[in-house]
């Protein structure tokens, strides 16, 4: 009989938590769509102004042919869908559909005053309202622009990575925009990109960056102590077997010392160690992202 309540009750928790999830990624791509319709329809479109990716090529299809953009932002990215469906899940293709079809009637019906006529205002804050919205439809789990699926799905079967795709992608389109309208419109059109695309890693990334620190030193154990008693920070402790250093081969084990910051606490971890060990050996890399274990500083008292 216990072990029946248990299996309820495990079963209940699991849906709690899947339908939390689900509501969070609808709030996150609500925002999203919203956010990315500002942009376009009281920013970019107005202005004639484009961006990169699937948008940029909706953008730009749009001025060219003047076929109604609603419909191009869904013609676009239909390709992407049916990659995302196949490379990543049945249940994010169909997210992103809702989410592109959303967008899609947002553009076509709704109405947005024109905020400004400032070229730069319009590259630097049109793209920000449209790297906003793509941002937290990533992080609802869904694309309003599937040039990433496209990049992900070339980096599989090249020797391309994902931002060498998206680049050379945006090069092209950016050239191309040059050639058939001027080349004005096509370098605002880059730094309404740039604008969107930091947009976009601030919102995924998050306001705190995590910084991985690793440390190697002779003195692991006083340095340990510095970062859990002094910075309030937690520590993960690696065994080392012997290897070939600054000094040559050593034949003793140590141990490496491996702590999560955030970027504005590096400095002052950093120094924390140069008092101890000045010779110490110390390797950061950014995380993009982190669950679980003691991120937040905890109280030293």
């Amino acid at each position: 009989m216990k072990v029946l309540f248990s299996k309820l009750n495990k079963g209940s928790q699991t849906a709690r938590l899947v339908l939390r999830r689900n509501i969070k990624d609808f709030l996150f791509i609500s925002a999203g769509v919203c956010l990315a319709s500002v942009g376009l329809k009281g920013f970019l479109l107005p202005n004639q102004f484009l961006d990169g990716g699937a948008m940029g090529v909706s953008l730009l299809g749009e001025l060219l042919t003047k076929i109604e953009l609603s419909w191009l932002i869904i013609l676009v990215n239909v390709p992407f869908i049916l990659l995302g469906a196949r490379q990543i899940s049945p249940w994010f293709a169909i997210k992103s559909t809702l989410a592109i079809v959303t967008l899609a009637l947002l553009v076509h019906f709704a109405q947005f005053p024109t905020v400004t006529a400032d070229k730069l205002l319009i590259a630097v804050f049109g793209g920000f309202f449209l790297g906003a919205g793509i941002g937290f439809s990533i992080r609802g789990g869904a694309v309003i622009d599937g040039t990433e699926v496209l990049a992900i799905s070339v980096s599989r079967r090249s020797s391309m990575t994902v931002g060498d795709f998206i680049a050379v992608f945006n090069v092209t389109l950016f050239s191309i925009s040059a050639l058939l309208i001027n080349i004005e419109t096509a370098m605002y059109s880059m730094l309404t990109y740039m604008s969107a695309s930091k947009t976009v890693d601030y919102i995924i990334n998050g306001v705190e960056e995590y910084i991985g620190v690793m440390i190697m030193s002779n003195q692991a154990d006083e340095i340990k102590y510095k970062v859990i008693h002094e910075l309030g920070r937690g520590v993960t402790v690696f065994k080392s077997e012997s290897g070939f250093g600054k000094t040559g081969a050593s034949r003793e084990d140590g141990k490496v010392l491996l702590c999560v910051v955030t970027r504005l606490e590096v400095t002052k971890l950093l120094l924390e160690i140069e008092k101890v060990d000045r010779e110490a050996f110390v390797v950061q890399h950014p995380l993009k992202d982190t669950k679980g274990g003691m991120i937040k500083k905890r109280p030293l008292h």
